[in-house]
Formats: structure tokens, C-alpha cells, sequence
């Protein structure tokens, strides 16, 4: 135990912690706030466990707003400041028949009762002002050492709960650090368990995984591991490219790629254009773009594998896994519309590109451009690839020139409605298909777009 650190409370975290103690009560916070304070970060929430009993706690701050839907399993959160702060008795928990939560729980006397039951030593230790640091498990070493590692046995830990499995990569990616060798390898054998858990949990363990700084490592390493939420991973590893292009299998190109998207920060150095949302976009369809290539993979003669239709075909994996995971429906179409054409040629001709702009716009266009880029990262780096960078680059300069100053919608065509009107047509569908005519040879520079010009072709019957 130790009795000289000192972790800055929030106050009304102290408050807290004062009041348990006051009356006779151990009170710590304890688990990821101790983790990230430790490793001089920002906690996004702060948990005290205490030696009260829920209904202990209960009563010692009756007149407070109280939250009781977890009092069964020993958590009382109390309301302050617009926030809830969770108060948990000590306790150690039962079987776990089901594979993700307890059948029950008992409470405990003991601190070091309640953190044997957590997933991995760094979240494994708690603190008070009065007591220090209880760190029974070693996680503050593995902290020092930049380690992942499972309290006690870890088969029977991912047994108990199939999240764990994957909660230890998202962590590896999140905190920058390696899954102690025991703890991969049982996280490999139990990866089935995590067909027991929700799809929505499932779609935020891998959300979080990468946007983690450490996600294109996390994913090269484990991606074994990660196929017990995403099967389709598998067929990936090992399935080789053609050297020409390629020094990666699929798989450890699909990390690659993933990497590059934050290491390279092109959705800012590409175009300047800040797109918050763009980036989580980005992220999943990095992961998924490839996805489709086993199913793809045929070889020639000389034994050169190909991939045709791999887009179209990673495009609808792509839409159908975040369906499956019930991810958010501009995450699902944003990110499989970028898989389906991620490979597809991309125009040098102004015609071409404002028809481009037209049917897609800039944002998409933009961050097809990025996912693009990330992809080349991850090829082999000689000339054939650098002459496909160039052309990346050199259509996103020119197609936000265009983007900015060409006329690719209606609303940017120097006539409008009443134009077509005062020019003799009436009213209904015509009137939309005359500016779509327009729009049109504006888009190929058989018109100008100029207000006399699109009015003089109107009067002499251009439609």
C-alpha cells in the first residue's frame, strides 16, 4: 500500500469520500479513474466503492437527489452538478451463466475482495486520500510497463464476460499498450464468447478501438482476436497481393490503412476542410474496404492475384456489418458509399469532375480522397504508387477549385425557375428538366454560365 500519492479529486468527488468516511465507512474511487489519473490523464468518470451497504448509503445522504435503478447489485448514484457520481459497495460477484453478467452478487468487507473481480490489473486499484493506493494485483507496474493484463486466471475472467475480450484491444489501442502474451492468447481461444454480447456494445468496443491513437498497431496484432466480433476478418489474414502494388497480406494492409488515416491527419492537410464527423466515417471504412477481397481473389497464369468487383462487393459487406452492429444510419451509408467506389479511377477532365461534384458533393468527394490516400500508404512505396498518390492529390486540388468557384448545382446556375417561366414554359415538371438541360451544358462548357447566355439559349429554343 501506498500512503504518499496524492490523484487531484474533482470536489465533489472528495465531498464524497468525506461523507463515507465520516460515518465509519473505507471509501476509495477506484478502477479507470485511478488508471488514467495515474498515467497523468484527464478521467472521463470518477467511481467510488465503499465498505457501506447500499442502504447504508442510502440514508447517509437521504435529501439528496438519488439515483436507485442499480441499488440491487450495491450502486447508488447521487446527483450533483448536473451529473451523477456512482457509489458501489464492495462485493464479489457469482456465476456468470450467461457469459456477460453475474447471476449475482455479494458484498464484500474488503477492497481488495472487490478488485479481484475486475477485468485487468490497471483498472484494478483504488485510492483515497487516507489509505493511498490499493494495488494488490500489480497494475501500477503494468502501467510503468505499458501493459494489458487480466487480473488472476484469464480464461476464467473473458469467460465470465465475453466484453472483455474485446475491452482488451480497444484499451491496448486507446492507451498505447500490448496485451501480456497469457492475456492475448486466452482472448484468442475465447473470442466465439463474443457472439453473447449485444451488437450495440460490440459497435462501440470497436468505435472506441479506433479512434484509439494506437488502432492501425492494435488491429495488426490481434486481428484474431478481433474476428470474434468481426468473422470476416479471418479470410483476410494471410491472403496475399500482388507485389507490384502490394508488400502487405489484406489484413495487415486493412491496419495499415486504419493508421495512416490518423497518422497522416488528411482530413486537414488534404484541404484544409475540417470534418468531424468525416473522420469516424473515415475510420470504419479504412476497416472495411478490403474485406471483400477474399471473396474476390482470382490469380492468372503466373499465379498474380486480382481482386475484380472487390469494391462493390466490400461496399455491400460494408453496409450489411454495421447493419448487423446496428451502427448509426450516416455511419453506415457514409462508410459503405466510400468502400464501394474506394478503388474506382477518379477524372482529370472539369467536365467530368463537376459531374462528380453533382452527383456526389464535396464532402464525400473529400473524404474519398483521404480514404484513398490512406489506402496508398499502406501499398508497397514505389513509382507505380507515387504516380497514383499524384493523381489523388492533384484531383482533390483541382476539385476544390471547382468545388469552390464551378457551377455543379441549381442553385449555383445564373437563371431560375422564373427564367424558364418568363421564357414561355409552364409550370410543372419541364420547368426542373429545362434547368437540369442547362445545368448540364454548363457542366460539359457547351453553355457558359452566364444570365445572358442561358437566357438567349432559352428564347432560341435550346431545350
Amino acid at each position: 500500500m501506498e500512503t504518499k500519492l496524492q490523484l487531484p479529486l474533482p470536489p465533489v468527488v472528495a465531498a464524497l469520500l468525506r461523507t463515507l468516511q465520516a460515518a465509519g465507512h473505507q471509501a476509495f474511487v477506484v478502477g479507470g479513474c485511478v488508471r488514467d489519473s495515474l498515467l497523468g490523464r484527464a478521467p472521463e468518470d470518477w467511481d467510488i466503492c465503499t465498505s457501506a451497504q447500499p442502504g447504508e448509503v442510502e440514508a447517509l445522504f437521504q435529501g439528496r437527489r438519488l439515483l436507485l435503478n442499480g441499488k440491487k447489485h450495491g450502486t447508488v448514484a447521487v446527483v450533483e452538478g448536473g451529473k451523477s457520481w456512482e457509489i458501489t459497495t464492495f462485493r464479489c460477484d457469482g456465476a456468470y451463466s450467461d457469459g456477460r453478467h453475474p447471476d449475482a452478487v455479494r458484498f464484500v468487507p474488503d477492497v481488495r475482495q472487490d478488485l479481484a473481480r475486475r477485468d485487468f490489473t490497471v483498472n484494478a486499484m483504488a485510492w483515497s486520500p487516507a489509505a493511498g493506493l490499493v494495488d494488490p494485483f500489480g497494475g501500477q507496474a503494468d502501467l510503468r510497463a505499458g501493459v494489458l493484463r487480466c487480473v488472476g486466471d484469464p480464461n476464467a475472467r473473458f469467460a465470465e464476460d465475453a466484453l472483455r475480450v474485446l475491452r482488451a484491444p480497444r484499451f491496448a489501442a486507446q492507451l498505447g499498450f500490448a496485451l501480456e502474451p497469457g492475456t492475448a492468447a486466452a482472448a484468442r481461444r475465447c473470442r466465439g464468447g463474443v457472439a453473447l454480447v449485444s451488437p450495440e456494445r460490440i459497435f462501440t468496443e470497436l468505435d472506441k478501438l479506433l479512434a484509439g491513437a494506437q488502432a492501425g498497431r492494435v488491429l495488426a496484432q490481434y486481428g484474431e482476436i478481433l474476428a470474434g466480433a468481426l468473422p470476416e476478418i479471418l479470410p483476410c489474414i494471410g491472403c496475399t497481393q500482388p507485389s507490384r502494388w502490394h508488400c502487405y497480406d489484406v489484413w495487415q494492409h486493412t491496419a495499415v490503412a486504419v493508421g495512416a488515416v490518423e497518422a497522416h491527419a488528411l482530413a486537414q492537410t488534404l484541404t484544409g476542410h475540417g470534418d468531424a464527423r468525416g473522420a469516424r466515417v473515415l475510420r470504419w471504412a479504412a476497416l472495411l474496404h478490403d474485406l471483400g477481397k477474399p471473396a474476390c481473389r482470382t490469380e492468372d497464369a503466373d499465379g498474380t492475384a486480382h481482386f475484380p468487383g472487390h469494391n462493390q462487393r466490400g461496399g455491400r459487406m460494408a453496409r450489411e456489418i454495421l447493419l448487423r452492429l446496428r451502427a448509426p444510419a450516416s455511419l453506415t451509408e457514409g462508410a459503405a458509399a466510400l468502400v464501394a467506389v474506394h478503388d474506382a479511377p477518379l477524372p482529370a477532365a472539369d467536365a467530368d469532375i463537376l459531374r462528380l461534384l453533382h452527383r456526389r458533393g464535396a464532402v464525400f468527394l473529400r473524404r474519398l480522397c483521404q480514404l484513398k490516400l490512406a489506402d496508398l500508404a499502406a501499398h508497397a512505396q514505389n513509382a507505380a504508387v507515387t504516380a497514383r498518390w499524384q493523381e489523388v492529390t492533384q484531383f482533390a486540388a483541382r476539385m476544390e477549385t471547382l468545388a469552390a468557384d464551378g457551377c455543379y448545382r441549381l442553385d449555383r446556375l445564373a437563371v431560375n425557375g422564373g427564367d424558364v417561366l418568363a421564357a414561355g414554359l409552364r409550370p410543372g415538371p419541364a420547368v426542373g428538366q429545362a434547368l437540369d438541360i442547362l445545368l448540364n451544358a454548363v457542366m460539359d462548357g457547351t453553355l457558359p454560365n452566364e444570365r445572358t447566355a442561358l437566357l438567349a439559349a432559352l428564347q432560341r429554343g435550346f431545350l
